[in-house]
């Protein structure tokens, strides 16, 4: 059945649809010219319509077409001068970069006759103040420095007569000066002078002469074992001589047996101390280092004297003292007055407490003090009255980029 559909041609649809017409018509002659009448009017009319649309159409089209021609051409010239003013604004552009380029090496070579203009400045400014100062303010900033010293020397090292001598010299130039306002500062110095003087005072010299001595003694000092060594024979030649000065006889002879066995029956007991030890036997190399080492700590203790450590000046002559007792004779004369000399040191205080020059600082702080009230009062009388207030028709000059500054009537005028 579906091939047989495509079979119908629009020639039978059409003849099949003209018979019910033509039956129609048949029946009813006169409606069926009126009806023809009517479609025909209906065709012109429709037909007027679409030529009058097509018409208007028409013009709408040609006129749209001379009004894009007419926007194509004002794009154009619109662009033509946009891209000439482009042109033109870059080279304004580069001329101002070329400008701006000028402008910035000239503004860094202002910047260094400025800055060298203010170190010339500064400079100038310093020997003024360097050549203005009056001898008071020179000889006020002298006795300040020593004071400084002196208050170094008593606090660090310790060292009074460095201090003293400090003091003393400041005194001599404020003595020189001979001026009245600077009566307090001299008093203040005497009595930190006197008061130094009062304070008791080591004697480093002499200590650290003393420590030399012992110093070049620790070499001769006998050692211990080696003086009982030397003492045996000593009395046993003794013994012996006596009976050979004389012109020998029946007596003697008798004399030097029974002292002989004597001697041997003697030599059955020995009698020993338990409450002291016996003497350190010492190989001759150790016998030198224990020498160096006394040496050593004798030297430790003058350096604890020089830097007033007393602890370690003491604890130096301590074990100093230890070794010459335990390993040297202390039955030798030069020994024992190694030990008592370092007794006497090992008791003497290398560091005592000093005053310091409180009364000095307080009247250099009070002649300062003064000095910078009268600077200041002086420079409130030099300095000129303030200017009056600018009116306001007065330019102001405002900042602009690159450092520039460009000046704009109050009044807003431009």
């Amino acid at each position: 059945m579906n091939q047989e559909q495509p079979a119908l041609t629009p020639s039978s649809t059409s003849e099949t649809a003209a018979a019910p017409n033509r039956e129609a018509a048949e029946r009813s002659p006169v409606p069926a010219a009126a009806r023809s009448g009517s479609r025909g009017g209906l065709a012109s009319t429709v037909s007027v319509i679409a030529l009058v649309a097509t018409g208007v159409l028409g013009w709408y089209v040609h006129d749209m077409r001379g009004s894009v021609a007419t926007v194509r051409e004002e794009v154009a010239q619109r662009l033509s001068a946009g891209e000439a003013a482009a042109a033109e604004y870059r080279a304004l552009g580069r001329q101002q970069q070329e400008v701006i380029a000028a402008l910035q090496g000239k503004l860094g070579a202002l910047e260094a006759q400025v800055a060298a203009t203010e170190g010339q400045a500064a400079a100038l400014e310093t020997l003024y103040q360097q050549f203005s100062r009056t001898r008071e303010d020179r000889v006020i900033a002298e006795t300040e420095n020593a004071v400084a010293m002196a208050t170094q020397q008593l606090q660090l090292a310790g060292n009074a007569e460095a201090a003293l001598i400090a003091l003393q010299g400041a005194e001599a130039r404020l003595a020189a000066q001979d001026a009245g306002q600077l009566l307090p500062l001299r008093r203040a110095l005497a009595r930190d002078i006197e008061q130094l003087k009062a304070a008791p005072q080591v004697d480093v010299p002499g200590i650290a002469l003393r420590l030399e001595g012992l110093l070049e003694h620790a070499d001769a000092l006998p050692l211990a074992f080696a003086g009982e060594l030397a003492e045996k024979p000593a009395v046993e030649r003794g013994d012996g001589a006596a009976p050979a000065a004389a012109a020998p006889s029946p007596m003697d002879f008798v004399k030097r047996v029974a002292h002989e066995v004597w001697h041997e029956i003697l030599a059955l007991v020995r009698i020993e101390r338990l409450d002291q030890p016996e003497p350190v036997l010492l190989a001759p190399a150790q016998s030198t280092y224990l020498r160096e080492n006394l040496k050593i700590r004798l030297l430790t203790a003058r350096l604890a004297l020089l830097a007033r450590d007393g602890r370690t000046f003491a604890a130096d002559l301590a074990q100093a003292q230890e070794w010459v007792e335990r390993y040297f004779d202390k039955r030798d004369t030069r020994v024992q007055e190694t030990l008592s000399e370092l007794a006497t040191l090992a008791a003497t205080p290398v560091k005592v407490a000093q005053p310091a020059p409180t009364e000095s600082i307080a009247a250099l702080r009070m002649l300062q003090a003064r000095a910078g009230e009268a600077g200041r009062s002086a420079a409130a009388l030099a300095v000129p009255p303030a200017p009056a207030t600018a009116p306001a028709s007065a330019s102001v000059p405002a900042p602009a980029k690159g450092g520039a500054t460009t000046r704009q009537p109050a009044n807003g005028a431009r």
